[in-house]
């Protein structure tokens, strides 16, 4: 006789896979060991339990078995009476499950074991690669059993394996509306009491970083279907990992959930007896109470719940270090410049001191700048090891008061932690958790993106050549041995959902070689800047990839552009001029889709906030009063509080007028090249960003309504589609300046420093332009001027000058001839040319420029429009 069975309280993944392997072993009978979860058993008493043959336990006569299929288990103490079977001569065992395999438990002649999202799986894709198509009630009940171990494919054990197995079963019929019906089950009055006993019973144990619910209840008789109590106890208080603990009758059920690796709770309950996989674990405990339990379920956490923060996770790297014989002025110099409040004193490799601001200010002021490190460096100091716990750095850092610790590989110097580091992990991230390759989301507050999150928005929301082009650099990186991270604003827009496909690659290590092996395999060029340790890939259709090493910058004085030091992430990420820009995601394939979070990108961008990471930001770089403006405008968002304090000061000190104008005019053209500039002009004037250029720029009123005005004109000439490009840039800081003099004028586009292009422009056409329509508009609107007039009047013109004549004049028919102009007007091109007039018999000479104008103006006017009728007006004037 051949037996399919399971593991005692039996879910659906049991009971899918029970069917499934019935279309492996067609002449093999179906029988439950024990009990089944409730929201099971209603499902099988009513659909199931005779449709597919199932057996009662009491009616299988165990002697006669000669095979053992076993389904969802591979533990001889989970199935029952079954057990008796394993190992006796003459029986063959044959499993198929999802589950980590325990040592030296079974020992099957035929094993499917794979760590995916649910058994069926395994089953689907045997089914796949032997052309088996169940039917639809197969798949349909197959389905259940892989909806409810994966949550419905949400939970972070599915794999791609399980998602395909989900698309086989879908088209072999199965009905989600079934699945949909049996899943999700209103609670009965006694699993409200239970729900009511957990929640408030809750307690939480932190485990080496690890934030553990343990909730548990006490009940005379059974409840059933305490695993979908567990979940919606975890869903609802957005638990990473919860034990529950309840004793009905004369036993004890244990079910655990886990979202992350540091919590494997398959292997705690096996210390329990039970069985389950890393993310979902369940037992029934006979020989103890449930007190014993509570009191023994810590200790067995302590002892394999893995640290969720290692040293490594935390530090810094590479360390800014000091000789023991540089002078005290020295090192005052290199923590002044590097914004650092403590460094390492390192001599031939070894650590063998630290040195402090705080002790160096005050040895400054003593007078005693010229004495060396080593005579006043702190020599009593602890250091760690990378694979150290992070509790032992709470112990220096926080009860030993030393505020910063070296962390030592085999006694090298491969990083280190402060005090700030510390203080802020404990206070703010409480324990979030991080990646394997070491990164660590540091967030204060506001949502936080967890790695299966970030891969979903990935796939979700950037187009397939973009998220291969993310994992492929990745895998370079990891080919090269060094870590790569995607930035900035593009990580910022991805979590806002807005496209920005302008690629920031950051590289821990050398970033410029990184770029020139990237740029071979993908067949690109690659242009380098080794100054700056950066390098811009340049695929063949125009695409470009920012590529740069970590670095640090420091400014020599205010509105200087940085000099740069190579660096960690983050201290690169430290640099950026705003907190929303500080975020990165690790590429490298163990860590895909790992979120850092130093400066609490994530919270302001939640709180829709612009926020500068220090109070020296706007005095290094004055240049982000503007962007801090542009952000604000572009995303919806608001400048802090604080941050709008060290903006208005900075304005009050003059700092502008360090930065060069280069720099001011870029900064200008981005805002104008918004898709609606007037907010942001309208904020620059309200924090005298403006008249911080040029005295004479007019108040805000002005600019609100003329700002306006362009945008109208400019959208309407858009939609002409007349060939001709328009700077929109240009045309907006044309009407900004319109109050300004021509003095005025000029003096600004010298502090801009103007390309040279454009200066005539802003300059002699400009006066020009106004000369003209302060002209027109003393002009009666009634009489309406000639084509050829209006053709002379607006032809010298630049599209941009004409759309500012357009925004600026507040009469309506002075916008009118504009529009005939540009609409009609200036594309019309002469008929004839001097060739055709020497047909004609009239002598070349001076005469012709004077022919062919009149003839043109005949024709802009509607009295010659073709080259018969000029041909003839020609002749007849001055022919013969």
């Amino acid at each position: 006789m051949d037996i399919i069975t399971t593991h005692i309280n039996a879910d659906f993944d049991c009971l899918g896979s029970m069917i499934a392997a019935r279309r492996l072993y067609p002449q093999a009978v179906m029988v439950f060991p024990g009990g089944q979860e409730r929201s099971l058993r209603q499902f099988f008493l009513k659909s199931v339990q005779y449709l597919y043959g199932f057996k009662r336990l009491k009616e299988i006569d165990l002697s006669q078995i000669r095979r053992l299929i076993l389904v969802d288990v591979n533990q001889s103490s989970r199935i029952g009476p079954f057990s008796k079977v394993i190992g006796r001569s003459g029986v063959e065992l044959h499993v198929y499950d999802h589950h980590p395999q325990p040592v030296d438990d079974l020992c099957a002649a035929v094993e499917h074991v794979e760590p995916v999202g649910s058994t069926v799986t395994v089953f689907c894709h045997l089914f796949m690669e032997r052309d088996i198509t169940p039917t639809p009630d197969e798949a349909t009940m197959m389905m259940l059993g892989l909806y409810e171990d994966t949550g419905s494919l949400t939970f972070n054990t599915t794999t791609v394996r399980d998602y395909q197995a989900a698309a086989f079963l879908l088209e072999a019929g199965a009905s989600l509306n079934t699945v949909a019906d049996f899943l999700v089950q209103d609670l009965t009055p006694d699993q409200v009491r239970v729900l009511n006993d957990l929640i408030a019973t809750q307690a939480v144990l932190n485990i080496r970083g690890v934030d553990i619910t343990i909730a548990h209840a006490s009940i005379d008789y059974f409840v059933g279907d305490l695993a979908a109590l567990v979940h919606k106890l975890k869903e609802m208080e957005n638990l990473d990992a919860l034990f529950v603990v309840v004793r009905m009758e004369n036993r004890v059920f244990m079910i655990a959930r886990s979202r992350i690796e540091a919590v494997p709770v398959g292997e705690i309950l096996a210390e329990f007896g039970g069985g389950g996989h890393a993310a979902a674990a369940s037992c029934t405990v006979r020989d103890q109470t449930l007190l014993q339990i509570l009191e023994r379920l810590p200790l067995v956490l302590q002892r394999l719940v893995r640290p969720l923060w290692l040293v490594r996770q935390l530090m810094s790297t590479p360390v800014k270090t000091v000789a023991p014989e540089e002078s005290i002025a020295g090192a005052h110099q290199t923590l002044s410049r590097f914004n650092i409040n403590a460094m390492p004193v390192v001599e031939q490799g070894s650590v063998v001191g630290i040195i402090t601001r705080q002790l160096v200010d005050k040895a400054v002021y003593h007078g005693l700048r010229d004495q060396p490190v080593s005579e006043y460096m702190a020599s009593d100091f602890h250091t760690v090891e990378p694979q150290s716990p992070i509790e032992i750095l709470k112990g220096l850092i926080v009860e030993s008061n030393q505020r910063f610790v070296p962390v030592l590989d085999d006694g090298k110097l491969v990083g280190a932690v402060t005090r700030t580091d510390m203080l802020r992990h404990m206070a703010s991230s409480s324990g979030a958790r991080s990646g394997p390759n070491g990164t660590g989301l540091v967030s204060r507050g506001g949502k936080q993106f967890k790695p299966n999150q970030v891969r979903r928005l990935i796939r979700n929301r950037l187009p397939e050549r973009i998220q291969q082009l993310l994992t492929r650099l990745g895998e370079v990186g990891e080919s090269l041995a060094c870590k790569v991270f995607v930035v900035g604003g593009f990580v910022r827009d991805l979590l806002l959902n807005q496209q920005n496909l302008d690629l920031d690659i950051v590289v821990e290590g050398d970033g410029i070689a990184f770029a020139e092996a990237f740029a071979a395999e993908q067949g690109c060029r690659v242009r380098c800047h080794h100054k700056f340790g950066t390098a811009v890939i340049i695929y063949p259709d125009g695409f470009k990839l920012d590529v740069a090493s970590a670095r640090m910058e420091f400014y020599l004085h205010p509105g200087a552009l940085p000099a740069v030091e190579h660096s960690s992430v983050k201290m690169d990420l430290y640099r950026r001029d705003f907190t929303i820009n500080t975020l990165a995601i690790s590429l490298n394939p163990e860590s895909y889709g790992e979120m850092l979070d130093y400066y609490g990108g994530q919270r302001d961008i939640s709180e829709r906030a612009i926020r500068v990471l220090h109070n020296l930001s706007f005095v290094e770089d004055p240049t982000r009063m503007f962007r801090a403006v542009r952000f604000e405008q572009r995303l919806g968002f608001q400048i802090g509080r604080q941050t709008e304090h060290l903006l208005r000061s900075a304005v009050r000190l003059g700092l502008l007028d360090k930065v060069s104008g280069k720099r001011l005019f870029n900064e200008l053209c981005i805002i104008f090249n918004e898709r609606d500039p007037r907010p942001a002009v309208l904020r620059l004037h309200k924090f005298d960003l403006l008249r911080a250029l040029h005295p004479q720029f007019g108040d805000q009123n002005d600019a609100s309504h003329t700002f306006t005005e362009a945008k109208r004109a400019i959208d309407w000439y858009e939609l002409l589609y007349t060939g001709h490009p328009c700077e929109h840039w240009l045309c907006y800081l044309l009407v900004l300046t319109a109050g300004l003099n021509d003095k005025a004028m000029g003096e600004l586009v010298n502090r801009l420093q103007v390309p040279s292009r454009f200066v005539e422009t802003l300059t002699v056409q400009r006066s020009e332009a106004f000369a003209t329509l302060k002209r027109l508009e003393r002009r009666r609107s009634g009489s309406d001027p000639r084509d050829s007039s209006l053709y002379r009047w607006f032809e010298p013109f630049a599209a941009e000058l004409l759309l500012m004549m357009m925004a600026l004049t507040g009469k309506e028919h002075v916008r009118q001839w504009l529009s005939r102009y540009i609409g009609h007007l200036r594309d019309i091109k002469p008929l004839l040319t001097g060739h055709q007039l020497a047909q004609l018999g009239i002598p070349p000479g001076p005469l012709y420029k004077k022919v062919l104008a009149e003839l043109f103006k005949a024709q802009l006017d509607g009295r010659a429009t073709t080259i018969e009728e000029q041909c003839h007006m020609a002749w007849k004037k001055y022919g013969g």
